[in-house]
């Protein structure tokens, strides 16, 4: 079974001209490292906040560009490159963990106050580690395709166990200019009549390296929340792919079941619908975070917050 990949999405030439890039910045995270930080304002200076986490081999800005000024009507909108994404942080080794410290330490550099964490696929992931690791900083969650553990199925397995190895091309290549220089070529060969935002598109998906990509699906192997999902206390909306051939529909359900008053919004559409279903997925996408945003003062209440 196929699975479309980022640059499967461009070579279906996905466009829409209606998505505006918002323009970003490098942003230093004391004690941890520098990231790319797009920061949209909201329709006035006390909006809440939402900060977007994007998907496994992908940027802050690929995921989440046609849900960006949508989701700005009501809230000011915020992305970042996860470690060995695009332009975030480069460490010694990559785990989920940092990534939610790193989103930690995001919303006390920017200040940011009533903060939602969406997440899509992998960021769904570090969304839900955020909230365990710091539940005193966020007010809500918005979950997308996602699940509280893989390696089930046998598309899992090939997706998340064989995908690094696949786009690697071998168990031997290691962290080095190697990797890199194979990721460029393999863009460089597509054939694609590309207009601005595919060419943008293609530059993004080219700036994270098959081997980050590699020891990423090895963490998200590793992930397994089932445990503890029956404690999130923060409002929960979990958006549905009842399409996806990546993360079975059956389980992104029984997710959102384990959490406490978690809503679901469900809509036909496949694992990439970020993009290549984006009329589809993103009035989902806004109904959940309004939702989530609605109930804030009445779990905040609950919390004795």
């Amino acid at each position: 079974m196929a699975v479309l990949s980022p640059l499967g999405v461009l070579r279906q030439r996905a466009y829409m001209p209606w998505a505006a890039i918002p323009s970003g910045e490098l942003l230093e995270l004391p004690g941890r490292g520098t990231t790319y930080v797009t920061d949209t304002p909201g329709p006035s200076s006390d909006a809440p906040t939402i900060v977007l986490l994007h998907a496994l081999a992908c940027t802050g800005l690929l995921t989440w560009y046609p849900a960006i000024e949508p989701l700005s009507r009501r809230f000011r909108v915020v992305t970042l490159d996860q470690r060995w994404h695009g332009q975030g942080i480069q460490s010694e080794t990559f785990s989920l963990s940092d990534c939610a410290d790193d989103v930690a330490a995001l919303i006390d550099v920017l200040d940011l106050r009533n903060v939602i964490v969406g997440g899509y696929s992998m960021g769904s992931i570090v969304a839900q580690r955020v909230w365990r690791q710091h539940p005193d900083k966020i007010e809500g969650l918005v979950l997308c395709a996602t699940t509280d553990r893989f390696q089930m199925t046998a598309t899992e397995r090939l997706f998340f166990g064989g995908l690094g190895a696949a786009m690697l091309g071998t168990r031997g290549v290691a962290r080095s200019r190697t990797a890199a220089r194979a990721s460029r070529a393999a863009a460089e060969a597509v054939d694609l009549e590309m207009s601005d935002i595919q060419d943008w598109g293609l530059r993004e998906f080219r700036s994270t390296s098959p081997w980050a990509v590699a020891q990423a699906v090895t963490a998200l192997g590793r992930h397994h929340s089932r445990p503890w999902l029956g404690r999130i206390d923060v409002p929960t909306a979990v958006v549905v792919l009842r399409k996806d051939r990546v993360i079975p529909p059956r389980r992104q359900v029984a997710l959102a079941r384990s959490i406490p008053g978690a809503t679901i919004h469900d809509i036909e559409a496949g694992h990439v619908a970020c993009v290549l279903e984006a009329e589809v997925f993103i009035p989902a996408l806004v109904e959940a975070a309004n939702t989530v945003n609605a109930r804030r003062r009445d779990f905040k209440r609950a919390r004795g917050a």
